[in-house]
């Protein structure tokens, strides 16, 4: 042929053969090619459970430490509308009725049901280790809401700043109690929320207020525990100018009605008024500023804490990572000294100056 090639008598057979080889090739690589990509994003998967790269889709777990204190049933009301806000697509909560032991199978219920993430406030901040290790062998990140834990992987702890409220209080009674005798309610020690504000109020009164003798009750945020307490405290010290309550929510109602059987219970401004600060921020605590029988609390941000632990459990779902720093939302990033990030929410001190203040989340509920 002139001008051209030589050119092989055509195989129609050898045609296919090659056509059906290149095939199977193709998607050879395209599977590589797949996984490699996978692989990039660190996707893992154990007996059904989503993983950090499920696209911030996927079902989230829950967990309620307790649903015995209005705060908690506050936040537990938030959850659902933030979950919705957020894109997030919430299980109906589950409760662990302060019981750490019941909180790690909690964890493992929703687990076994094949969450892609969930957003647990620990009882226990030794004891959640067990339930953050199931979840990390899961592949399931965690947001850690209230509660920093001690050890574990949590892509997030929400929660606001609890040395702040140990030193409001501390302040706000040092200021209005000039000297003689305060009582501390503390919360459970076992939780890094109960030893940060006994330790914060308790170092600032020694620091700042040495006039001012703080007598301690351990309550484990059990109301009849404080209520007997503070009764047989009284009792030996009828004396008493000042309590700083770690948790209205359990201790509020308590704490009046044993000031109130002892005929305890004065006004503010009235004469033999004693001083009372208090956390948390709920309705309860505004009606009783409202009212006198309690001068302050500091507003634990119920909705924030709703909002965000969703917001962060999506972001961790999707792959995201946080570093140190002020967010946009008015509060800071911190790295905690476990190495565990924490964001740190606004709390502001409440007083019957700013109680009605229509941006306070406890005036927010109906």
């Amino acid at each position: 042929m002139p001008g051209g090639t030589l050119r092989t008598p055509r195989n129609p057979r050898k045609q296919q053969r090659n056509r059906h080889r290149s095939r199977i090739v193709g998607a050879a690589a395209l599977a590589v090619g797949a996984t490699l990509v996978l692989a990039a994003c660190g996707s893992t998967k154990d007996d059904g459970a989503g993983s950090a790269s499920g696209g911030g889709t996927g079902k989230v777990g829950v967990i309620l430490p307790l649903l015995t204190s209005p705060f908690w049933q506050s936040y537990n009301d938030y959850v659902p509308k933030m979950a919705t806000s957020e894109g997030v697509d919430a299980l109906k909560t589950v409760n662990s009725n302060s019981d750490p032991s019941q909180q790690i199978t909690d964890i493992n219920n929703e687990l076994n049901q094949g969450v892609r993430g969930l957003v647990v406030a620990p009882l226990d901040s030794a004891a959640i280790e067990a339930g953050l290790d199931q979840a990390e062998r899961k592949g399931v990140p965690v947001v850690a809401v209230d509660v920093a834990p001690d050890k574990g992987k949590v892509a997030m702890v929400v929660r606001a700043d609890n040395v702040a409220y140990g030193e409001k209080a501390c302040d706000y009674l040092g200021q209005h109690v000039s000297s003689g005798k305060v009582v501390q309610i503390m919360g459970d020690l076992a939780s890094v929320n109960g030893r940060d504000r006994s330790e914060a109020f308790r170092s600032c009164v020694k620091e700042k207020y040495p006039k001012l003798n703080v007598l301690e009750i351990p309550a484990k945020w059990e109301s009849d525990t404080a209520a007997s307490k503070l009764d047989t405290l009284l009792n030996a010290n009828p004396d008493i100018k000042g309590i700083y309550m770690q948790a209205g929510g359990v201790y509020l109602a308590p704490t009046l009605q044993t000031l109130k059987s002892k005929n305890m219970l004065k006004m503010a401004g009235g004469k033999g008024h004693i001083v009372i600060v208090s956390n948390d921020g709920i309705p309860q605590e505004y009606d009783a500023i409202r009212k006198g029988e309690i001068d302050a609390t500091v507003s634990q941000p119920a909705d924030s804490y709703a909002k965000y632990g969703m917001y962060y459990i999506k972001a961790a779902m999707e792959g995201k990572a946080f570093k140190p720093g002020p967010t946009d939302h008015d509060s800071t990033i911190v790295k905690l000294p476990s190495g565990i990030l924490e964001d740190q929410l606004p709390a502001p001190l409440v007083t019957k100056e700013n109680v009605d203040d229509p941006k306070l989340w406890g005036n927010t509920v109906k």
